[in-house]
């Protein structure tokens, strides 16, 4: 399906919970969120219902998110349902990587395709600095048990800090030169904890290039991607820079989101919003492709006087 501007929409992420394991230090309050009543966060069935009304409009690619996806009760179960949805052709899942040693081979199982691994720093201490309480180790473990279970291709996602992990850029670079990997860095955004945040914080990834200048630039793939690809001389893997400020891609924006408590978004960085929790199954097309339609041609981080996004990531999902 088409978008008032020509963009051709069929990319679905879906947040099935807020809650998560870890308390990044971007994406949570110190101390957390409140669990929601299970009254108001979609049920997994509205998820499946959901999913089916959008791949009836076109949509063939789904992601499940979080807060931490593998927290929420059941989601083997969902995926398999899921995967079984005639007309989907690609099915992933984004997740800190702390459950992934005890899920990934039953998650394959039940056709997951690949994942997504967010991890910010290589470093244990600062790791556990970020995330407040997290374990690289239990990191590590589930990128190998990811690997060896078929959940490929493996990407690793870095949300770059200035004076935090920027210092990292090039130990993580090198981690594609040997292993069949891709490593994206995704810029700061200054959603929910980060909008009070100094502004030195939010580096360009113009500063990845300028630190591993022998990256070699990969074809542009057009319609859809969000990163520019790399790679290293006589390198396995793959670099991918995600720019959402320096050098937004809304103009091959292809996606979708379904927050955790039901509200559809067609763009992360807006806070217009449509309730599809409740929604009976017989409205959910209807509602979905009002959303596409209704989907702005850009945002506008870094125009005066913009009303930044209310909610944390974790709200509303990676």
């Amino acid at each position: 399906m088409l978008d008032n501007y020509g963009r051709r929409i069929n990319y679905l992420r879906v947040s099935v919970t807020n809650l998560c394991n870890l308390r990044c230090s971007y994406c949570m309050p110190t101390g957390g969120v409140k669990k929601k009543e299970h009254r108001d966060i979609l049920r997994l069935e509205d998820i499946e219902n959901i999913v089916k009304a959008a791949v009836r409009l076109g949509i063939d690619k789904v992601r499940i998110t979080g807060g931490e996806p593998l927290v929420r009760k059941g989601i083997v179960q969902l995926i398999e349902n899921l995967a079984r949805i005639d007309g989907l052709k690609d099915l992933s899942l984004t997740t800190n990587g702390i459950l992934l040693k005890k899920y990934a081979r039953d998650l394959k199982k039940a056709g997951l395709n690949r994942v997504n691994i967010s991890i910010d720093s290589l470093d244990r201490m600062k790791y556990r600095k970020i995330t407040r309480c997290g374990n690289l180790d239990d990191v590590l473990e589930g990128i190998k048990i990811a690997k060896d279970a078929g959940l490929t291709p493996i990407k690793l996602n870095t949300v770059l800090v200035g004076g935090f992990n920027d210092d990292e850029i090039e130990d993580f670079v090198n981690l594609t030169l040997e292993d069949d990997i891709e490593v994206r860095f995704i810029e700061l955004m200054p959603l929910g904890e980060t909008r009070s945040w100094p502004e030195s914080s939010f580096v360009s990834n113009e500063t990845v290039l300028e630190k591993v200048p022998i990256l070699i630039p990969l074809p542009f793939k057009g319609h859809g991607t969000v990163a520019r690809m790399y790679t290293l001389p006589n390198g396995k893997g793959k670099v991918g820079l995600i720019s959402p400020l320096s050098s937004h891609f809304c103009n091959y924006c292809n996606r979708i989101r379904v927050t955790p408590d039901g509200k559809l978004k067609s763009c992360l960085h807006s806070n217009q919003e449509i309730d599809l929790l409740n929604a009976h199954p017989d409205e959910l097309y209807k509602l979905i492709f009002e959303g596409i339609k209704s989907k702005p041609t850009k945002h506008n981080i870094g125009i005066k006087d913009t009303t930044l996004v209310y909610r944390n990531m974790n709200e509303i999902g990676g």
